[in-house]
């Protein structure tokens, strides 16, 4: 796999893609956040969308989008369609998409990227066939995906910072420095176990 921390989602001449998705991983938890705001061309639509939510078995994969929302919920599905055929295998169910998403002719057409994370990987999928994962823990898509990302290495060296909190106060300077995105974020978290155990916020 090939080393990735941000990417930033390719041109929409009706300017869906504005957003800011963070995953950070520290010790046993990740967290990923996004914000809420939904954009069409310069006009806010909607401040309260969902763009992180819980995948897979048991709510046991984070998954989130940038991008066209309708093209997103594509992909999730067929990511959640791969996750049933490869169970607890998060990288092949990953790579599996990744080849259809670059190879079908109907999928080569959407506009999205995604974060993808379990107790133990995160990944990055894109539409080039990519399945990409970070060398440092931190994943960082969407047009604030650099402000969130610098934010998050720099606090990523504050000792006493868990992850969740990482990703809260990275999302707050991306809100404020990024006009397409917003405060509202929301966080999901997991924690790796032997028992398997998973934590959310």
């Amino acid at each position: 796999m090939q080393s990735f921390q941000t990417a930033s989602s390719s041109h929409d001449p009706v300017g869906w893609h504005g957003t800011t998705i963070l995953c950070v991983r520290r010790g046993p938890t990740v967290a990923m956040a996004g914000d809420g705001q939904v954009t069409l061309g310069q006009t806010v639509i909607k401040g309260n969308a969902r763009k992180v939510r819980r995948i897979g078995p048991a709510g046991s994969i984070l998954a989130g989008f940038a991008g066209a929302t309708a093209d997103a919920f594509t992909l999730l599905e067929r990511l959640e369609g791969k996750l049933e055929r490869y169970p607890n295998q998060l990288e092949r169910a990953c790579v599996e998409l990744a080849k259809d998403w670059r190879t079908d002719r109907y999928l080569r057409r959407l506009e999205a990227m995604m974060a993808v994370a379990d107790a133990e990987h995160s990944f990055t999928l894109t539409g080039n066939g990519d399945v990409l994962e970070p060398e440092d823990g931190i994943i960082a898509i969407g047009s604030g995906g650099n402000f969130a990302l610098s934010a998050a290495r720099a606090l990523l060296t504050v000792e006493d910072l868990h992850a969740e909190e990482i990703v809260r106060r990275s999302m707050k300077i991306a809100g404020d420095i990024c006009v397409y995105t917003n405060h509202s974020v929301r966080v999901e978290t997991l924690t790796a176990s032997p028992s398997t155990d998973k934590a959310s916020s």
